[in-house]
């Protein structure tokens, strides 16, 4: 088995899952995947002040929002936690947060390492969970492979990637990304373990 826990983490008594990893490590993936095969794992729908992609519905992959709206959100205290990320920022909606977890519903939260330290101070009862490449050389050829970036945007984001990386010890578990839906189960046994 590709995951690694932590003896003290008290798995079992988690509700709100945090899933972090490096840029490029494949969390949209994985996620997709795993709300492909299970639809009753609820996935926060985060705010972005960026541009929707072809293809993106807002309220789908993002809701879209202007920066005056994204400003708004801040100063109204209505996200559990923001960053900016390539020029454009995105945080996680509190409400429907909130109201899933005093249902007693799991929610996952797919975000990166600044929002996932965000959460820890908010909510030390969030379960992390990082998502880690099984090598460095696989990390790069999937950032290089995309094929959708500059250069200079792979250099960044691959000197992001070995900060991220230096993090893991934060988290709670790790799963290595070596066969999405092998990760896809581990992931969902966490989110489902039982509540003491």
């Amino acid at each position: 088995m590709s995951s690694q826990y932590g003896a003290s983490s008290g798995l079992a008594e988690k509700r709100l899952i945090v899933l972090s990893g490096p840029s490029g490590v494949g969390k949209s993936t994985v996620v997709a995947n795993l709300r492909r095969e299970h639809p009753e794992v609820w996935l926060s729908v985060s705010v972005t002040t960026r541009k929707p992609r072809p293809g993106e519905e807002d309220g789908l992959q993002y809701h879209f929002v202007t920066e005056e709206e994204f400003d708004r959100l801040v100063e109204q205290d209505e996200l559990l936690e923001w960053a900016r990320f390539a020029g454009n920022r995105y945080g996680t909606p509190r409400a429907p947060v909130q109201a899933r977890l005093t249902a007693g519903l799991p929610v996952l939260l797919e975000i990166d390492l600044q929002g996932a330290r965000q959460i820890r101070e908010s909510m030390p009862e969030a379960l992390h969970v990082f998502l880690t490449p099984p090598s460095w050389e696989e990390l790069v050829h999937r950032l290089t492979d995309r094929g959708t970036e500059s250069e200079e945007v792979i250099r960044r984001r691959l000197d992001t990637a070995k900060v991220e990386l230096a993090a893991e010890k934060e988290f709670d578990a790790t799963l290595v990304n070596t066969s999405v839906r092998e990760v896809c189960s581990e992931l969902l046994a966490l989110i489902t373990a039982p509540k003491v």
